[in-house]
């Protein structure tokens, strides 16, 4: 037969173990606000957060550029004395079905149902820098525009002519608005580059300027810095960072008056802009900052597996 004393601190031990309980979960509960209360994590590992900028490992915040030589960069990006540079490259779209009606809620409603057969081909992986464009600029095949000094950054402040003319420069056109709505929905018509759900600051570059995921930007991020956003064939940026110029339809190609933008900007504050189908219709002349632009190329471009030599 237990002793007295014994069974009288059984419920001492419980009183006791439910306190430590109560404690944990206290400190647990602060521990998610806390968690809550802090900014969304949008920098990919080998970034931090600067500003409104994720900036490589070790640079400092200049203005509203990364500056100095990075310790490191973000997994696709090479570390350079002036920063985190993308080297272009360019990735194989197959061929297949696009897939387009108002049944779908990224379409708004706002379109005639249709499919529409896609070849293959050849997609930068990345959007244009301010790297390659100044490349062209050098070459005396592109007109100068306005740049920010950091070489990594997704090229802005362009017009459709300028982008139009680099594209040919490095050997591709302009992609059509199919195409960039295919490289980003896929045959399966994902809602996202990525797929149908995420729609997270670490993902894309997108509201930035006046929240959730920073304030204050004034110009797009380091091309690929976000590669958890990245297509499964590989194509980074195609939501957020700087929305893209598409080719004039046929017809237009002279000197349309209005043409098309698609993939959303870091300006951009609701996670509607990011999606596959989401269109901006602004004038042919607009330099804006958060316009930029990729070019498109023959599926072979891809199928070399080398980097682009432009």
């Amino acid at each position: 037969m237990a002793r007295p004393e014994a069974r009288g601190a059984r419920p001492v031990v419980r009183t006791i173990g439910l306190f430590a309980l109560s404690i944990g979960l206290a400190v647990a509960v602060v521990l998610v606000a806390r968690e809550r209360a802090a900014p969304p994590a949008r920098c990919a590992p080998g970034m931090i957060a600067l500003g409104a900028r994720c900036c490589g490992e070790g640079q400092t915040l200049a203005g509203d550029r990364c500056a100095g030589k990075p310790s490191r960069c973000a997994a696709g990006l090479v570390v350079t004395e002036a920063g985190c540079v993308a080297t272009p490259r360019a990735v194989g779209i197959a061929a297949g079905l696009l897939r387009i009606g108002p049944s779908d809620w990224e379409a708004q409603g706002q379109v005639m149902p249709r499919a529409v057969p896609m070849e293959a081909f050849a997609l930068d992986a990345y959007e244009v820098t301010e790297a390659r464009y100044s490349a062209c600029v050098a070459a005396s095949a592109c007109a100068p525009v306005p740049l920010s000094g950091e070489p990594g950054r997704a090229l802005s402040r362009v017009g459709l002519s300028e982008a139009r003319a680099f594209c040919a420069w490095a050997g591709g056109t302009l992609p059509t608005p199919e195409e960039l709505a295919f490289a980003a929905a896929g045959p399966k018509g994902r809602r996202y580059a990525w797929g149908d759900t995420g729609a997270v600051c670490r993902r894309a570059a997108w509201g930035l300027v006046r929240g959730p995921c920073g304030e204050g930007a004034t110009g797009p991020e380091i091309a690929g810095s976000h590669p958890d956003g990245a297509s499964p064939e590989g194509a980074y940026d195609l939501a957020g960072n700087v929305a893209e110029w598409a080719a004039p339809k046929a017809g237009e190609a002279e000197g349309p008056a209005l043409a098309e933008a698609r993939g959303g900007s870091f300006g951009d504050g609701a996670a509607s802009a990011l999606r596959s189908w989401n269109r901006l219709e602004i004038a042919a002349s607009t330099r804006s900052a958060e316009v930029g632009f990729r070019c498109v190329y023959p599926f072979a471009v891809a199928a070399e597996g080398s980097a682009l030599p432009r």
